[in-house]
């Protein structure tokens, strides 16, 4: 089973729609939903995860997952009981946030020095979704250090997780290579008999060859991929065997991407966001370098959209020719 990770700020529902298009994800994982004081309204739950106003599936048919994040085991339970009524294909809860403001709130990977906490959340969510809606849990290694790696871990199996997922690194390291996965198969295989869950292996995962590897070293059967899949589309594709995503199909994604952004971003940010995938995946299609290239300057949303008809009607012999700027298809509005 593959998984896609959530990545704030960019693998959001927008992008989760698109990727999920080109095959090979078995589940999402929404963006966190902040719970801080309060049972929030279905608005909110819509806003992050809008998947729940079509079954909890996208729309190329992937189940999604909605995760949240906070501390305390109360209003985690009362959160998760009203979200349960809307839908999605289970509860995650976020151990793994690095971000120094959730940190800072008493969210994230900061709760991974409390492992009794940690457990207490995951019982309380347990307790309150119906027995059939799946909870599991998202973790890092540890937040300075990884020397309660095996606590935590534990805890989340003895308070009834279904699945866990780790990223193999800390707090600490970020999202700095390596991913330990030696160390997570250590946490792996710490778990008695009786407390054992699937353990799904995250980072650095950004080839199909990275993929056997994790397996290997792990002993994990499922995976989950955040940025190698951002990167790459026809990653998942790529580690099932089934061969890849090549560039001339990614030009009507980056259309539906820009359409859905034009919806749902401020007008000032929607640029930024195509060319923050762009950055993405110029690592791994030359064509996108070109793209990028021809978009950097670009700002407004009318010189986008030219370009991007061009990329898509255009009949082209050279990637040069795709990637014009926009300028020279057609003047701003």
């Amino acid at each position: 089973m593959l998984l896609l990770a959530p990545m704030e700020g960019l693998l959001d529902a927008t992008l989760r729609d698109v990727l999920t298009r080109t095959g090979g994800i078995d589940r999402c994982v929404s963006e966190f939903i902040r719970v801080t004081t309060t049972v929030l309204p279905e608005r909110a739950f819509f806003r992050v995860v809008p998947e729940l106003l079509n079954g909890g599936y996208t729309r190329a048919g992937v189940p999604v997952r909605a995760q949240l994040l906070g501390s305390d085991p109360t209003l985690l339970a009362e959160n998760a009981e009203r979200l349960a009524g809307l839908g999605p294909h289970g509860i995650d809860l976020n151990f793994g946030c690095p971000a120094k403001t959730v940190n800072q709130s008493r969210g994230g990977a900061v709760l991974l020095d409390e492992p009794e906490l940690v457990g207490r959340i995951v019982a309380a969510v347990r307790r309150a979704v119906p027995a059939h809606v799946p909870v599991s849990a998202k973790m890092r290694l540890g937040f300075n250090d990884d020397s309660r790696a095996e606590e935590c871990a534990h805890a989340i199996a003895q308070a009834g997780a279904d699945e866990l997922v780790i990223h193999a690194r800390t707090k600490a390291h970020g999202y700095r290579p390596p991913a330990y996965w030696d160390r997570l198969a250590e946490v792996r295989a710490s778990l008695p008999a009786h407390l054992r869950l699937p353990v799904i292996a995250n980072g650095e995962i950004w080839t199909a060859a990275d993929a056997v590897r994790c397996r290997e070293v792990t002993g994990c059967e499922h995976l989950m991929i955040g940025r190698g899949m951002v990167t790459d589309p026809g990653l998942a594709l790529a580690i099932k065997g089934q061969g890849g995503v090549p560039w001339h199909v990614l030009p009507p994604l980056l259309d539906a991407f820009w359409r859905q952004v034009s919806v749902r971003v401020e007008r000032r940010h929607r640029a930024g966001r195509l060319k923050k995938w762009l950055n993405y995946l110029r690592k791994r299609y030359p064509e996108a370098q070109a793209a990028f290239d021809a978009l950097r300057l670009l700002h407004e949303p009318a010189d986008i959209e030219a370009w991007l008809r061009q990329a898509q009607t255009a009949e082209i012999s050279t990637t040069e020719a795709i990637f014009r700027p926009a300028a020279e298809i057609a003047p701003a509005c």
